[in-house]
Formats: C-alpha cells, structure tokens, sequence
C-alpha cells in the first residue's frame, strides 16, 4: 500500500474544518460551482488529502500548500478554533463566493506566516477587518471583495490609520483589491511606492481626498479600478510611452480636467471607462492610436467639439459610450461604418438628428443599443428587426411619432426596452410584452398611449424587473401588477390614478422593490402605510404632487430618496426620520406638516444632503446643529412658521450650498458668520423681522462664493454693503465655457434582482429649484443656472447711495433695491452690468436723470424705477421701447416716450443713441448663456421660494436604463481579467 503524502493533523485539521459547514448551493453565486469538499473522507477511495479536491501539497513534505475551496457552496461561520488555522504551511488559500453568515474575518487569518496568496472576496464577511492581515508580509495577492447588504450597505470595512498599517506593510503586493470595502479615506500615498503592484482595485470604497498621480507612474501597473468613488478627486497626467496599464477605470468619481493627447501612449489599453466624470474639453484624437481598447467609456462628462475620425482605426471595439451636451456633436458618424463588431453603443444627448442612421443595421452583433436624447425623427424603423441579438434598445426622449414599433417585439432577446419620451400614441397591448422569453424591463412612458387590460391576468404571467408606464393614460393600478412579485422599479408616473394606494402594491415586490414612482396623479391616501417600512429594498420612494392626506408613513431603512412634496401630510415628523442610515434626500416640501423641527435632524451625524421642509406649518425654533460631519448641502425651511434667532451653529454645515430660511419670523441680526461658508451660494432669508445694519465683513466671513442673495422685507438699516460688493467674487468671477446647473448627484448600488447580473449604479440627480421676486415680476427657475447671479436687497430700510462698487459684479441678472429710502443719482457704470436682465429701484429717493447707457444693456426685459425724484428725458431705443408707463410713474420731472409729457421745446423725445450691430447684445457664448437663462426663467404667478426640486424633468428614466440595461459581456471579461491579473 502507497504510504499517504497527507499529514494526519492536517489531515484531522481539514475534516473539522469541513464539517463546520453545511452544503448550501445557494451559499455560492457561480452558477458552475459545487461543493468541493463533499468527496473529503479519510476512510474512502482517497484517504491521502493531498489528493482531495481544492487541496494541493508539497510534494517533498507533505505539507498542504494550497486550499482552493472557492464557489464551494459553504455555509457558516469560521471562528477563532477553526482547524483551518492548523495548516501552518499554506502559501495560497482561495475561501472566494462562500457564505460565510456574516461572521466577522478571524484574526487567525494572520497567522499564516508563509502565505502569499488570499482570497476572502464575496463570501459575506462582515465587520473591520483583522489588523493581523497586515502582518502577512509575504502577501503577493490579497482579494477582500466585499459584499453588500440589502441596501447596498458595505459589509466590510477598514479604518484610515488600518488601511496604512496594510499598505506600509504589504510590500511585495502584487494585487490588491478591496471592492465594497468601506475606507471613507483618501488612499495612502505610499500606495505609489507598491514597486510590485500590478493590479488595484478600489470600486465603491466611499474614497475621498485627492488620487495620488504617483500610482500611475507605478512601472508594472495593469489594471486599475477606482470607479464608483464619488468624492476622489483627480486628474490624468502625462502618459510615457511603455506603460503597461490594460485597463483605466475611473467611472462615477470627480476626475476632472482633459484628457491628455498622451493618453495615445498606452498602447496595451483594452478599457477605459471614464463614464459620469468631470472630464472636459476635446476629445483628443490620440485616442485612435488605442489599437487594442475593446472598452470605450466616455458618456456623461462634458466634452465638446466632436468624434475625432481617427476612432475608425480602433478595430477591436465591442463597446462604446458617449454622451455630449449643447456642445457636443455625434453628427459625422462616418467612422462608425465599418465597426461592425460593436457589441455595445451608446450614443446619448449627442445632437444627432434626422433619421437613426441606416448603417447600423449592419450591426448585427450589437446586443445594446442606446441613442438616448437625441432629435431622431421619423418612425421607429422596421430594419431593426436586423439585429438579432439585440438585448437592450433605448430609444428615449427623442421625437420618434406614429403608433407603437411592435416589429421590435420580433427581437426575441430583447430584454429591456426603452421608449420614454417621445410622440409616440395609439393602443398598446401588454400582452404582446408578455410572449417575449427574455423580457425583464421596459418603459413606454411619456407618450401618448393608451393601454389593452392584460387578459388572464394570474400568477403564471411572467415576471419583469423594471417597468414604467407613466403618463399611459391609466386610472387605476392595473390588476396584472398584483401577480409581479419580482419588481425593482415601477414608474406610474403622470397618470389619472385615483384614490387611495392598495397594500397589495407594496407586498408584491416586498423583497425586490427598490425604486416606485407614483408622481403626480390623483391619489388621496395610503392603505396599511405602515407596511413601505417592511420594504427591505426601498432606496426611492417619489409621490409628490398627488392629494395624500394622513401621517407621513415611515420608511425602510434602505431608503436613499424619500420625496413627498406637494400632498397633504399632516402630523409631525417622527424621530425615526433620524435613524435611516442611507437617507440622503427628504424632501416633505408644501404639505400640512406642524410642530417643532425635530432636533436630531440637525445635531446627529448622518449622510443626509439634501433636507426640504419648505411650505409647512413647523413652529418654535431652528434647532441647534452638531459640531461637525454634517453632510448637508441643501437645507429649506422656508414658509412656515419659525421664530427666534439664527443658530449660531448653523454655521457647522461646512459643505453647505443653498439655504433658505425666508417667510418666517425670524428675529435677528444679518448672519454675517454664515460668510465664513466656503461654498454658500444661494443665502434666502427674506420676509422675516431681521434688523439691524448689514455693515462690513470681517476676514474670512466675507460670502466670496455667494451667487444669489435675497433679504428682502425685513428691516435692515443703514448704507448697502458696499465691502460685500468688493467681495462677492461669485458673482463676479465664474467661467462662461460651460453652461450646467446648480445640483447635486449621488450614486446607489442596485442589486441585479432576480436573475440579474450583479449591481447596478443608479444615478441620481437632485436640481435646486428657485424662484426670484422682483417687483412685478416672479422667474421661476426648474433649474438654476450656475451662471445666475442675483442680488434682491428690496423692501428694507437702507438708505444713501447706490455705491458704485455694485457696477462691478458684472454678472448680476437681477438687481432690486425697490422699497428703501435710497438717494442721489443712478450711478454710472450701472451699464457695464451687460447681461443684466432685471433691474428694480422703484420707490426710493433718487435723484437727477436715467443715464443714457443704459440703453446699453439689451438683455434687459424689466425696469422700473418708479416713485423715485428722476428728472429728465427718458433714454430711447432698443429695450427701453419695450417699458411701458408703469416703469416710470410718479417721477414728475420725467420726459418722454412712453409718457405723454415730452421733451424739450420741439415736442420731441431725444434721438436715441446709435443702433446696429449693438443691438445683438454682447454676441458669442455670454449671450447664448443669457438667453437661456430667460428662457429658462420666465413664468409667472408661481409659487415663491426656493424648492429643492430634485430632477430634471426627464430624469426618470435614468433609473430605468442605468438600472435595468444588461450587462456587456466584455464588461464581464473586465471583472474577471480583474481577478486574473
């Protein structure tokens, strides 16, 4: 008989291990794996462990040398006596695609002094994990995937200091990954010094700080991952020719800046995914020299120009992705014609136009195709049915008419759809979506169609993952919905739903439901509220603008974004509100809440950004705020009824851009120490009982990054701030290049679902609403430009002079100073404010004539400066033949059209200065960004406030792709070469 190689301790040692677990198939997500270790007996065919399955030994000791136990189907828990930790001699131990029951990582994991290779990833660890790992020096190949819970929680993590003693000590390392880890930390700058280091992975780790440009000097560096880290902030450098890097992916973090034309030197590169970055400027055309890139990522960034042609030498690409904006043109697509291999295109808000270009119907490997927000005309084309293999086809927000395309429905691996948003009507049969094998999500809102009621509506129907019917038409939740129990995302949106919301709709998809949409339709209550807690999955709950009267129903802990504005909540807001750990928007804005502002809200350190409780009926007192953490960015209170004076505290939301507090009764000084606000740019605190002279700021709390203020009717006394003025640069000093709006963005995991690949990235946009009062006139803004600047210093009791230090905030849009005791003269150099639109100083004491420059600012849409003591002729031409009486009643000494006293002894007006090409304004991008700001601007009789208004108007659907498109298969292969590398 062969004598057996195994040590019988390690043999014992690998059996007590072994029978710590169950078998449980579903403990492993690889659909190839089993369990390993069943055939593992000391008494059967192979009793020599060195001869069991996953176990390798030294074929001179005898030792085991390697544990491969990965995608093994285990289940349970490894604790501190494990017989694992009796295997001294390991040099390789692969535990990855386990369930492991969320126990935490032992420390004896460090106590294999010869180990270089570990693999704890996705196994369901949970906790910090153990500093000992840092002990194992001989490391090449350390994998600690983390997992993610049911609201995409990170399971694992690592504190900063912890996440130094790792790296300082790992020296040899070759690859490290740390997905779905949670480090909340900039990475260590020793990182660069990793000489070995071939591979790192950091995705979804809640990095912050700056990226160190050393690491991607790093020699053997091949592939790098640090996308979904929305706070890491860098830029590219200059690449030397030679790098190995394979794949760059930064996608979802605030990498900024251009892309370097050097980025042609990285002749190994087989991806690069820069997708929802801050990059900007031309796209260089080195990246034709990119011959092997299979990945091309470049979508929602803010690109402008366009494709350069060189793209067409890039003859291996299966996948690209690009999005522009009003600067941006897709519209020479010459290059796509003979890149026939695409697997994924992605061409969205790229101002292609006309007809989809016919040429791709010869892509008939294309299994996404995605022409998002684009002008595409016409009818949805029979040639698609040429793509066979098509998986996913967004067509959205185009201006596609005709009755709905059912050839697509011939695409039988079609599995998302998506036709929001076009002029699209008729009759649609759900039926039809029924028969597709594939089929996990579509959307046909936003159009005009009504719906067939699905026949046989029962449990055998089949199941879908995402679906949006808003604005269909319906006035009733369909019945066939009571039978989808494997929903992630439902769009009602926009409909004629009457009534109260049933408590079947929330336990249909209790534990996959993640996003529901109910917006704006007629609903008046909510049937068992109570049971949206019970909603383990729920990250986006939207039902503003029905009539829902009742308490405000708590949510689950999952939920990201809770947005209920526009109802008739009453009751006061719960304190539970404070425990939801991932509630990053609450927005209960114009509803009938009441009582006192809950307190925790503002002292408990929490991930909330955006808090909306504007138009309500809170009482008592702002409470006082932590003294640091805060993450809010946004904080509304406006209109309600809250008094006494302004926490001092508030001052501790460093990261905070918008306040408004106005329409209260508020008693105090100006708040000059909210100057010290490094990014405040929109200050409201009109129509309070605020007293006392504005005067001077002091250093460091002088509000240099203020854009828009208003503190209007009040009781403010003395001079204008002139020294604001001086230090207002926010609205002297911003880039015209670029026209955006002010917003904020977050990501979200969302699980794959029910037979789904993976997690998704859900993207979320929250846009500041505002509307400014001037005297006669309300802008409502749906979304604020970054370039408005406005100043409403109205209804107060200043007095003296205008100072002319205000000329020089040359881009103000609104100026009122109505309603004050104001006098001396209009000041010049009022005309060098050349893209000012409104100006109000009516009802003051000023004095001596209009000046004629004013003629000058041919942007202006209103002007009054009525009830003032003005004197002479009235300036004519351009806008000023626009202004009608009104805009200059009761200044007796004034003259001339549009008022019936004339001028002088001719009976005539003055001639008006000189026309022509002035009268196109200051021409070039500043008036293009002007007009849009009008045109964004005006509509009258709106509410009065700033709201936070969450969304562009067609947003929704963002979910809908972001969430549902399928997974490429080279997106895969990039996973896996990561695990490889």
């Amino acid at each position: 008989m062969t004598p057996l190689l195994c040590h019988n301790e390690e043999s014992l040692a690998l059996l007590q291990f072994h029978r710590s677990f169950v078998i449980d198939q579903s403990a492993s997500s690889d659909p190839y794996a089993y369990p390993k270790t069943i055939s593992w007996n000391q008494q059967g065919e192979n009793p020599d462990c060195c001869l069991w399955d996953g176990v390798v030994c030294d074929q001179h000791t005898g030792h085991v040398i390697s544990l491969d136990l990965s995608s093994s189907c285990l289940y349970g828990s490894i604790n501190s006596n494990s017989g694992l930790f009796n295997l001294r001699h390991l040099q390789s131990l692969d535990l990855a695609d386990n369930h492991f029951n969320s126990s935490q990582i032992p420390s004896g994991f460090g106590s294999f002094p010869r180990l270089a290779y570990l693999n704890l990833s996705s196994s369901r660890f949970y906790g910090r994990i153990p500093l000992e790992i840092g002990g194992l020096s001989r490391l090449r190949s350390l994998d600690l995937t983390g997992d993610l819970d049911a609201s995409n929680a990170r399971l694992l993590g690592l504190t900063s200091s912890d996440l130094m003693w790792l790296v300082q000590n790992l020296t040899h390392i070759e690859k490290l990954h740390l997905d779905n880890v949670d480090l909340s930390a900039a990475i260590p700058e020793m990182v660069a010094n990793l000489s070995s280091l071939s591979s790192l992975s950091l995705y979804n780790c809640g990095l912050l700080g700056k990226f160190s440009m050393g690491i991607f000097e790093l020699q053997n560096l091949q592939f790098l991952n640090v996308g979904v880290n929305e706070e890491l902030v860098g830029h590219l450098p200059e690449f030397h020719w030679g790098s190995p890097l394979e794949f760059l992916l930064l996608q979802h973090t605030k990498f900024t800046g251009e892309l370097p034309p050097s980025i042609g030197n990285l002749h190994s590169l087989t991806a690069l995914d820069i997708i929802y970055c801050n990059f900007w400027g031309p796209i260089p055309s080195s990246l034709g020299n990119l011959s092997k890139i299979t990945l091309l990522g470049l979508r929602d960034n803010n690109f402008f120009g366009q494709i350069p042609s060189s793209l067409a030498n890039l003859t291996k690409l299966t996948s690209f992705t690009i999005s522009g904006n009003d600067h941006f043109s897709c519209e020479s697509l010459s290059w796509l014609e003979n890149q026939t291999k695409f697997l994924e295109l992605v061409l969205k808000k790229c101002n292609i136009s006309g007809e989809i270009p016919q040429f791709l119907k010869n892509f008939t490997q294309l299994n996404q195709l995605q022409l998002t927000r684009n002008y595409l005309r016409g009818q949805i084309p029979h040639w698609l049915t040429n793509l066979t293999r098509l998986a996913n086809l967004a067509l959205d927000y185009n201006e596609f008419h005709g009755p709905f395309p059912h050839q697509i429905l011939e695409l039988v691996n079609l599995e998302v759809i998506d036709l929001t948003g076009n002029h699209l009507s008729g009759i649609v049969n759900l039926n039809s979506f029924f028969n597709l094998q594939h089929m996990k999500a579509f959307s046909i809102s936003e159009n005009d169609f009504t719906l067939l009621h699905v026949t046989n509506a029962n449990a055998t129907l089949r199941k879908w993952s995402g679906l949006g019917l808003g604005s269909c038409n319906l006035r009733e939740f369909p019945d066939f919905l009571r039978y989808q129990d494997e929903l992630q995302g439902l769009n009602l949106a926009g409909n004629k739903i009457y009534g109260q919301i049933p408590s079947w709709l929330w336990n249909i998809s209790k534990e996959t439901l993640e996003i529901m949409d109910l917006d704006f339709n007629f609903l008046t209550g909510i049937e068992q509220p109570a049971l949206i807690s019970r909603l383990p999955k729920l990250k986006v709950l939207w039902l503003r603008g029905n009539k829902i009267q009742g308490p405000v129903p708590i949510p689950p802990p999952s939920i990201v974004d809770y947005t209920l504005s526009n109802n008739s909540f009453k009751g006061e807001i719960s304190s539970t509100f404070c425990n939801l750990p991932y509630l990053y928007a609450l927005d209960l804005s114009f509803n009938n809440l009441s009582g006192m502002l809950p307190q925790c809200l503002f002292d408990k350190e929490s991930n909330l950004n955006i808090l909306n409780l504007e138009q309500n009926l809170f009482r008592g007192t702002i409470p006082e705020t932590l003294t640091n953490g805060s993450k809010l960015r946004m904080i509304n209170l406006g209109h309600n009824a809250l008094e006494g004076t302004l926490p001092r505290s508030l001052a501790n939301h460093t990261m905070l851009e918008l306040l408004h507090l106005g329409d209260n009764q508020i008693r105090d000084t100006f708040p000059f120490w909210l100057g010290a606000l490094p990014d405040l740019q929109v200050l409201i605190l009109r129509s309070n009982k605020l007293f006392g002279a504005v005067g001077s700021p002091a250093i460091g709390f002088e509000f240099s990054t203020l854009r828009i203020i208003d503190i209007s009717y009040n009781g403010f006394t003395g001079i204008l701030p002139s020294k604001y003025f001086q230090k207002w640069n926010g609205m002297r000093n911003f880039e015209m290049d670029q026209f955006s709006y002010m917003a904020q963005n977050t990501t979200t995991l969302v699980s794959g679902g029910v037979n789904m690949d993976s997690s998704f990235v859900l993207r979320q946009v929250y846009n500041y609403q505002l509307t400014l009062v001037n005297k006669g006139v309300n802008m409502d803004y749906q979304k604020i430009p970054k370039v408005l600047a406005a100043i409403d210093l109205s209804s107060n009791k200043f007095e003296g002079e205008i100072p002319k230090s205000i000329t020089t905030l040359k881009n103000l849009i609104f100026l009122n100073l109505s309603n004050n005791r104001l006098s001396g003269h209009i000041p010049l150099g009022i005309e060098n404010l050349t893209v000012l639109e409104s100006l109000d100083f009516s009802s003051n004491m000023l004095s001596g004539n209009i000046p004629r420059e004013l003629t000058q600012l041919t942007f202006l849409s209103f002007f009054n400066v009525s009830c003032n003591q003005l004197i002479g002729p009235i300036p004519q031409g351009k806008q000023f033949a626009t202004f009608e009486n009104n805009s200059y009643k009761d200044n007796l000494g004034l003259c001339g059209k549009p008022l019936s006293k004339l001028c002088g002894n001719a009976g005539e007006s003055p001639p008006s200065p000189s026309t022509g090409e002035d009268d196109q304004g200051s021409g070039g991008f500043s008036a293009y960004v002007l007009w849009m700001v009008v045109a964004i601007g005006y509509a009258s009789g709106l509410a009065v406030g700033v709201v936070a208004g969450l969304r562009f108007t067609a947003s929704k659907h963002e979910w809908f792709v972001e969430t549902f498109g399928r997974r490429q298969q080279n997106r895969r292969r990039i996973r896996r070469r990561g695990q490889r590398v």
